[in-house]
Formats: structure tokens, C-alpha cells, sequence
């Protein structure tokens, strides 16, 4: 972690209040897939209300600075499955809701054509949605590793609150994210993971699959998704 890394928690946990922080052994090794990148000290008590007024109006990074609105999350603040994106398009920018643009209407038809065929009655209103950063990046380009650390104080919080049975990662970089996997997406996808206890699947990301040539990741997407739902919701 660099300096400026290690800047930004503490001003980051100042802001919440919090003077001193204790820095706990590391654990021992576990022959398991399970990887916890992310800082793992929330507010007791904390909601998404609160993560949300803790955001504020944010400069805590560059992507402030030319973004038009903060994107939070949606859906069912309560739902089991909760799915992981990179972060806003412009179309998010612009109505401050996360996958609401080409890639979120595909998901959404993933989402519901999916639980449809497979007899599970829900919708895209019944997930909870969210992204790595919170802010776009300039001509959606990759979030920055130290962008990705400093928005995803906010991501663990919202995922240690909501605490769903699963949760998917949709692309590389929430994988990277989350699981701090150097494996490529494609080895990647399909398979069972673990953060913080919590299992994750790995899938592709929707505006990956809008291109022309991508049939074959489309049809491993279904696939991933499918199993994604039958363990949640079965």
C-alpha cells in the first residue's frame, strides 16, 4: 500500500470519527480461496443511509473531478444476492443510478429472462446493484488502483450491511476488487469464491457481452448466472 493510499483511510476513518486504529496479527494461512483486500472496520450499527450521508459530496480522488453525480446503488437494500460492477457510465452519471445504459438493460434482461425460464419469481428490483467507484472515470476508462481502494471503503461497507448469500462480480475489476485475484476472468468465471465468508460468483460483465463476437461468453454468462440464482434463491 502506498503513502498516499494509507493517507486516505485515515482521513478517511477521522472523518467517521474514529482516533486510533488497531492493526489485528494477520491470520494464519487457510487453504482456501478466500482473499479480504478491503479494510474490515465499519461504524457499529452502520446502515446504507449512513454510508451514503458518509459519502457526502466526495473529493477523496480524482474522479471527482469531472463527474456529474455520485452512484450509489439501487434495488432491494435487504436482498440476498447483491451484484458487483466497475463503475458508472455516462448514462449513470447522468441519472445517478448504477447499470441503467446499454450494459444495465442487458443485465436486467440476464436478471429476469434467467429467473424467469428457471421458475424463480423475482425481478431486477428484487437485487441489490452497485459498483467499485462511485463516480465515472474520465471516458470510462479503468479505475485506478488507488481509486479502487479509496471507493471501496464505501463497497465493503455496503456489502458488510446488506450482508447478502452471495454476491456476483460482474468483470474483471470488481473481481480484482473484492478477491484481489490475478487470474484472468475467463479461468476466473463460472467458479465459487469466498469473501469474507460471503460466496461469490465470478461472470462476466455485461458491456462485454454486447459485442458482436462474444456468443460463447454470452451463453457461459447464463450459465453462471443461472447457478447464481438456483443457490440463492432455491
Amino acid at each position: 500500500m502506498t503513502a498516499a493510499q494509507i493517507r486516505a483511510y485515515l482521513e478517511y476513518y477521522r472523518d467517521l470519527g474514529i482516533e486510533t486504529i488497531y492493526r489485528a496479527a494477520p491470520p494464519s494461512a487457510v487453504q482456501e480461496r478466500v482473499q479480504e483486500p478491503l479494510p474490515g472496520l465499519a461504524p457499529e450499527g452502520d446502515t446504507l443511509a449512513k454510508i451514503r450521508a458518509d459519502i457526502g459530496d466526495c473529493k477523496r480522488c480524482r474522479l471527482c473531478e469531472a463527474r456529474n453525480k455520485i452512484v450509489f446503488g439501487s434495488g432491494n437494500e435487504t436482498s440476498p444476492l447483491v451484484f458487483v460492477g466497475e463503475g458508472p457510465g455516462a448514462d449513470e452519471d447522468e441519472q445517478g443510478l448504477p447499470f441503467v445504459g446499454r450494459a444495465g438493460q442487458l443485465l436486467t434482461q440476464m436478471i429476469e429472462n434467467t429467473a424467469a425460464k428457471e421458475g424463480i419469481d423475482i425481478k431486477r428490483k428484487d437485487v441489490y446493484i452497485c459498483n467499485v467507484v462511485k463516480c465515472r472515470p474520465p471516458d470510462n476508462r479503468t479505475p485506478q488502483p488507488d481509486e479502487m481502494e479509496i471507493c471501496g471503503q464505501f463497497l465493503f461497507r455496503q456489502l458488510n450491511t446488506i450482508k447478502p448469500k452471495a454476491i456476483c462480480l460482474l468483470g474483471a475489476t470488481a473481481m480484482k476488487a473484492l478477491l484481489n485475484n490475478k487470474e484472468g476472468i475467463t479461468k476466473s468465471r463460472g467458479q465459487w469464491h469466498k469473501w469474507h465468508g460471503i460466496p461469490v460468483m465470478v461472470t462476466y460483465h455485461p458491456s462485454y457481452l454486447l459485442r458482436q463476437y462474444n456468443q460463447q461468453a454470452k451463453r457461459e454468462a447464463w450459465e453462471d448466472l443461472k447457478t447464481l440464482l438456483h443457490f440463492v434463491y432455491d
